[in-house]
């Protein structure tokens, strides 16, 4: 089958998900209502059934809009990281991005800041922790950008954050700040609020994929390193800003809203790369379109299979790690 061809079936593949996943949840509704609902928003009439509308239209669906534009947004940061670094072990946050967040998510919640206060805290925490690994491999580079080097210094900079992240949970209260602590770290799309989070997270998305779009083929000519790069007439070091830029960007955003949602970042490029394989022309649209068909399954999952909401860090974990390991063993050298 050919590229083309499985990013179509992919993309219907996230409509029909989609559809389908507007009906599930503990409110039921019949596919004729959505439909029903979709006509009278549409028309402007009076909705037949308020509460049912209201459901549809300001809860069930910004929700199922958030979980595709979280899954694309990871995913395709996730191929992007793998294919600059040429590490298959690369994930989104390699960079320090969800440790920074975590750290400063934690510390607005036991100020007491209202969700908003949560959620910019842990996007300038997110940022401040790239910039810091930015800063400090230019240092030790001596003024470049050494990729080796700023993989290494983000290791380094998440380890500091994650154990004053773990100072955090040690110092809060254990009754009422430790849960919410603890469930904002696990991920959710619980609380990622209405339609005006989903047209900041929207605009987000669009700014930071525009140029990964536009270098797509200069993405191939990066992952083969950075002196093929420089034979091929590219100025690595400000494409390498870019592409950085704006993959940070995403990752940061996407934590920011609904906390930390691991591995989507790292399986699915994998998993499509096995499929369209290592050219960024079809392997970014096609890791854009699997992650929001993944991140919009194991979402409708989780707010549907038990009376509690699950955590999305609890289940894409449970489904990415056996994955990946299967993943590693067929392709016998990790990277393709």
């Amino acid at each position: 089958m050919s590229n083309s061809k499985i990013i179509i079936l992919l993309a219907i593949a996230v409509a029909l998900a989609a559809f389908a996943a507007l009906g599930v949840g503990r409110f039921e509704l019949s596919y004729a209502q959505i439909l029903a609902h979709f006509k009278e928003a549409i028309s402007g009439e009076q909705p037949s059934e308020p509460q049912s509308y209201a459901v549809l239209m300001l809860i069930r669906l910004p929700r199922v809009l958030f979980a595709v534009l979280v899954g694309a947004a990871l995913a395709s940061s996730g191929a992007v990281y793998q294919g600059l670094f040429r590490n298959p072990l690369v994930s989104p946050d390699i960079l320090g991005v969800s440790s920074g967040a975590a750290v400063g998510a934690s510390i607005a919640i036991i100020l007491n800041f209202n969700y908003i206060g949560v959620q910019l805290s842990a996007f300038g925490f997110g940022l401040a922790a790239v910039f810091a690994v930015v800063f400090i491999s230019g240092v030790i580079a001596k003024g470049r950008i050494n990729l080796l080097v700023m993989v290494l210094t983000g290791i380094v900079i998440s380890s500091l954050f994650g154990a004053v992240s773990s100072l955090m949970k040690f110092l809060a209260d254990s009754e009422d700040k430790l849960p919410e602590i603890t469930f904002w770290l696990m991920g959710s799309l619980a609380r990622t609020g209405g339609y005006q989070n989903l047209a900041v997270l929207l605009t987000v998305v669009a700014i930071s994929l525009v140029p990964l779009f536009m270098l797509r083929y200069k993405l191939n000519a990066l992952s083969f390193g950075e002196e093929e790069a420089r034979a091929m007439g590219l100025n690595v070091k400000v494409y390498n800003i870019i592409i950085i830029a704006a993959s940070t960007l995403l990752t940061a955003t996407c934590v920011s809203f609904c906390g930390i949602v691991g591995w989507i970042g790292l399986v699915i490029p994998h998993i499509v790369r096995f499929a369209v394989g290592a050219n960024f022309t079809t392997l970014l649209p096609a890791s854009m379109l699997s992650g929001a068909l993944f991140l919009l399954i194991v979402d409708t999952a989780a707010r549907s299979i038990m009376a509690s909401e699950i955590p999305l860090g609890v289940i894409t974990s449970l489904i990415g790690a056996p994955v990946f390991v299967y993943l590693l063993y067929k392709s016998k050298r990790g990277f393709s």
